[in-house]
């Protein structure tokens, strides 16, 4: 016969168990909706977002539909963030410019172009290959020459899944554009044979998706920048590769993210990270 004693101890420990339980489908569930985070990366671009419903492979295989409960304890969130490591923003404000259709072509198919961004945290340098993406490079040359996107901030940060910070969209949100759409282009880059854009690789967001095959063509100003080899189908046009500051980038991706934005979904960077100004300029040689 069970004593009181016994009893109570038998209770007490069925409570720690399902409290243990309860702890480990948090951190399965906040592994899953970090996965979701890291595909909805690029879903969102010129022209307003898009509204998915994405599946997640749960670690047993089958899937699941994400839900949007709490997924971690308040104790783990972080107290306070980081230490910014970036300067303050130049004075101005960002641009609403907005255009009806992409503009004529200006550049040179045969030549390289660079283009520079000024950040709060330290000088990018993007070699851009105008032959491999030619209505891309020259979307970039118009809008950098119209400061399109100067003073725009890089709204979001992914350090799981895939390693990437995106920027180019001057309210920040992650659904700003230039009123026009471009094609998508170099899909078949021969970088992305192993479905994986490599470390210092520059390519557009766009709204594409796979399940749906819809979304094509639909790039605008927002770009990612690859700061680590990541897993991505190649769907999103790669148009220059970093040739000078993937330190700064690795001291933005360093600094971390933000718990993700409840109205945008965003995980934004800690780090201030704001394009005080963009030039595009042939290259030397060029």
């Amino acid at each position: 016969m069970v004593s009181r004693d016994q009893r109570r101890k038998q209770l007490a420990r069925a409570k720690f168990e399902r409290q243990a339980e309860r702890r480990n489908d948090r951190v399965r569930r906040g592994r899953r909706r970090r996965v979701l985070l890291s595909a909805l990366l690029v879903l969102v671009v010129a022209g307003g977002g898009t509204a998915l419903v994405m599946l997640n492979r749960d670690d047993d295989g089958t899937e699941e539909v994400a839900d949007d409960q709490p997924t971690t304890d308040p104790a783990e969130e972080p107290s306070d963030p980081p230490a910014d490591p970036c300067e303050a923003p130049a004075e101005g404000e960002p641009s609403t410019g907005q255009w009806d259709a992409e503009p004529e072509m200006a550049v040179d198919e045969g030549a390289g172009y660079v283009m520079r961004l000024a950040t709060t945290c330290g000088d990018i340098e993007i070699t851009m290959d105008a032959g491999a993406a030619p209505r891309t490079v020259n979307s970039f040359a118009f809008l950098a020459g119209e400061g399109y996107l100067d003073h725009s901030p890089c709204h979001r940060l992914v350090t799981e899944g895939i390693y990437v910070l995106q920027c180019g969209d001057p309210t920040g949100s992650g659904q700003g554009g230039p009123g026009y759409t471009i094609p998508d282009e170099n899909l078949d880059a021969p970088e992305l044979a192993d479905g994986v854009y490599p470390a210092g690789t520059v390519a557009m967001a766009n709204t594409y998706d796979a399940s749906t095959d819809s979304g094509r063509d639909s790039g605008g100003s927002q770009f990612f920048l690859v700061y680590q080899d990541s897993q991505l189908p190649p769907d999103y046009t790669p148009f220059g590769q970093v040739t000078a500051g993937m330190d700064v980038l690795e001291t933005i991706a360093t600094t971390g993210a933000a718990p993700p934005d409840p109205t945008t979904g965003n995980t934004a960077p800690y780090a201030t990270v704001v394009v005080d100004e963009a030039t595009v300029e042939p290259a030397t040689g060029g």
